[in-house]
């Protein structure tokens, strides 16, 4: 039988998950302005960051509101202690989206950026689809889809590697274009970066239906 406060519990997920839409929106936007050289896109993914950012604060309220009005029971308590840090995780998303549209926009300053992005579009492809299928998995609570999220971390860690190697070997090569390179490298970083809060969702919601604690175990 539900709470007669469940619906408060209701609300504070479906920010979550609104919040999760608008990281994912975010993410794919910026990586399109940087394939697509759109200033236009990653102007937008900038200003909306702020967004992302109210709804981490208004899930915070909502759970401490929660936590000091309310007795929660232990499973609530786990869904809260899940939504702060989830919340948290997806405010880091936006802010990795961010940073990659203002690289962007630091690179569409110039007349002749650099055009081969290496790894990075196969990057963020699949650092986009951890945080997806790791969203799917806190709505339908399937643990057993989130451990196969943990199970792509080190696919995006390895890319991001090579990344590293290529960009640098081809900033020796064009020494003059140094610069357009290490922002490469800091967008290959914040992909990589994403694809650990996708991780890190995944493991609070492994948490949250089993009370299995994941981190830290190189699964």
């Amino acid at each position: 039988m539900k709470r007669f406060f469940h619906s408060e519990l209701e609300t504070m997920k479906s920010h979550l998950l609104l919040m999760g839409e608008k990281a994912n929106e975010a993410l794919e936007q910026s990586v399109r302005a940087l394939v697509e050289r759109d200033l236009d896109i990653a102007e937008q993914v900038i200003a909306q960051d702020d967004v992302i950012d109210e709804l981490e604060i208004r899930i915070d309220r909502e759970a401490t509101r929660y936590l000091t009005l309310r007795s929660p029971v232990a499973s609530d308590l786990r869904l809260l202690t899940v939504a702060i840090k989830a919340s948290h995780d997806l405010e880091r998303v936006g802010d990795e989206a961010r940073n990659i549209a203002k690289r962007t926009r630091k690179l569409m300053t110039k007349g002749n950026p650099v055009t081969d992005l290496l790894n990075i579009p196969e990057m963020a492809e699949m650092a986009g689809s951890m945080l997806q299928q790791a969203l799917q998995c806190f709505i339908h609570e399937d643990p057993e889809q989130a451990y196969a999220v943990l199970a792509k971390d080190n696919e995006v860690d390895d890319l991001n590697k090579a990344n590293f190697k290529g960009l640098i070997k081809q900033a020796k090569l064009e020494p003059e274009e140094m610069y357009d390179y290490l922002d490469l490298i800091f967008i290959s970083k914040s992909l990589e970066r994403i694809a650990d809060h996708a991780t890190n969702l995944a493991e609070e919601v492994i948490y949250l239906m089993t009370g299995e604690e994941t981190r830290h175990q190189g699964l």
